[in-house]
């Protein structure tokens, strides 16, 4: 059974048409397996890129984890050095804080300072 559709495009056809066709329907440029060589070594290099930053982090951690270690040994030593009184240090008057217009100011000094940095970069 065949179809009675008739496509249009088939049929109008004008000579940049025709040109176009006859170019992709020539044979592929031979390459000498150069694209092959070319997608290898950008698989590679995505490969390399992914795993280097957690390999670096195991290294990094492998390195440091003894003067880790040593440091954790180290702070109840430390502690027992801290007179016994500085540890009600959280009972400080709030006297000493900024009052809350202060911050608001700066909060808004801050905010305008980073659209006019914003600004300059455009």
């Amino acid at each position: 059974m065949t179809s009675k559709i008739i496509n249009m495009v088939d049929r109008l056809k004008d000579a940049a048409d025709l040109k176009l066709e006859a170019l992709f329907s020539s044979e592929p440029v031979r390459d000498d397996g150069f694209s092959a060589k070319v997608v290898t070594r950008v698989r590679r290099q995505i490969w390399v890129q992914r795993l280097s930053l957690p390999t670096a982090i195991v290294i990094g951690v492998i390195l440091a984890a003894k003067p880790f270690f040593q440091l954790v040994e180290y702070i109840p030593k430390v502690l027992d050095l801290v007179p016994r009184g500085w540890a009600n240090i959280v009972d400080l008057p709030l006297d000493g804080m900024p009052q809350l217009s202060t911050i608001v100011l700066g909060v808004m000094l801050l905010a305008v300072t980073m659209m006019i940095g914003r600004v300059l970069e455009e």
